[in-house]
């Protein structure tokens, strides 16, 4: 399994009539695993200042437990596939201390050029630390949902 990256306690606005981690932010804390994982791989402040950015493609969420207020939270990523202008990433979501999966996401990145607001090719040390990541954590599960290329 990957290294975790804590995320903090489950945040009271974040809580719903339910009493549980709304939907929405979900996707938050797993906006905050991207942060974690991008420094690893040469994205973030460093990507930004050479022109290029990434943007989510798509997305997909699985809940599996649920979480509630004060629930301290953890999140593992894996890099599950890339090619020349994309990068599918799993995170997973657990409870920071008693270890239990509350949900996982997969998510397909697209390398874009900010001045075009194109997609253009990840450079050539990104992609060595994609591969890195990829080899240092071997999948147990494949992609359920998303795949780097939709098909024909």
């Amino acid at each position: 399994m990957p290294a975790r990256h804590a995320l903090g306690p489950v945040r009271p606005e974040w809580v719903d009539h339910y009493g549980h981690m709304n939907l929405a932010y979900y996707v938050v804390a797993f906006d905050l695993a991207t942060d974690a994982l991008w420094p690893g791989l040469g994205l973030g402040e460093a990507f930004r200042a050479q022109g290029l950015g990434t943007f989510a493609a798509e997305s997909w969420v699985g809940y599996r437990r649920e979480v509630r207020e004060g629930m301290p939270l953890a999140a593992g990523s894996e890099v599950l596939a890339h090619d020349e202008k994309r990068l599918l990433l799993r995170h997973r979501l657990f409870h920071a201390e008693e270890g239990w999966e509350s949900a996982e996401t997969e998510l397909l990145f697209l390398c874009v050029d900010l001045e075009r607001r194109k997609v253009a090719p990840w450079p050539a040390a990104v992609r060595a630390a994609f591969a890195a990541a990829q080899a240092a954590t071997p999948q147990a599960v494949p992609p359920r949902r998303l795949a780097l290329r939709r098909p024909d």
